[in-house]
């Protein structure tokens, strides 16, 4: 009987702990919520885009919904348009969906890095038109507290990428 209890308890405490580990999606998450803060920096395109290339980027990130959800919002110097793309856990998985000035909302899924310090978001589905584009890929690289990168690549009709680099800087 004393051997059962003993088993018992062991079984019950390697699923308790097991239940307590975080999974690698909110590790991921966690991380990017240190982000939070206004961030500037230049913006540049390949293949180049005139309307956006050497032009300033001013990126807010904040964590919301009792912390379930990171808010990214872009205001691009000379445009009027001010996306938002949240990012948020479903399940074990951390997912994006960017809210986006052509009228569709695609989905993305994380992966992580080794290092945990580049989060590459690959796409999942889209919600929305795509006669215009849509956002197909992001990548952030968190270089230390007051420096990450965000490279953010949308798809235009007939599939042609144009990527665009964002090199921030922590404001505040």
């Amino acid at each position: 009987m004393k051997t059962f209890r003993f088993v018992l308890s062991a079984i019950l405490l390697s699923l308790s702990t097991a239940a307590l580990a975080q999974s690698d999606g909110q590790k991921t998450f966690d991380n990017l919520k240190t982000l939070a803060g206004s961030w500037e920096g230049i913006v540049t395109t390949l293949p180049q885009q005139s309307e956006v290339q050497g032009k300033q980027v001013q990126i807010s990130l904040r964590v919301t919904s009792m912390g379930n959800a990171l808010m990214h919002e872009a205001k691009l110097e000379g445009r009027p348009d001010d996306p938002i793309t949240m990012l948020y856990m479903d399940g074990n998985r951390l997912l994006l969906t960017h809210y986006c000035d052509a009228g569709n909302r695609p989905r993305m899924v994380a992966k992580t890095s080794p290092d945990g310090k580049t989060v590459v978001f690959d796409f999942l589905d889209v919600d929305g038109g795509t006669q215009y584009g849509h956002m197909h890929h992001a990548v952030f690289t968190i270089i230390d507290a007051n420096h990450h990168t965000e490279d953010w690549t949308y798809m235009m009709p007939k599939d042609n990428p144009v990527q665009a680099h964002f090199d921030l800087q922590r404001v505040k």
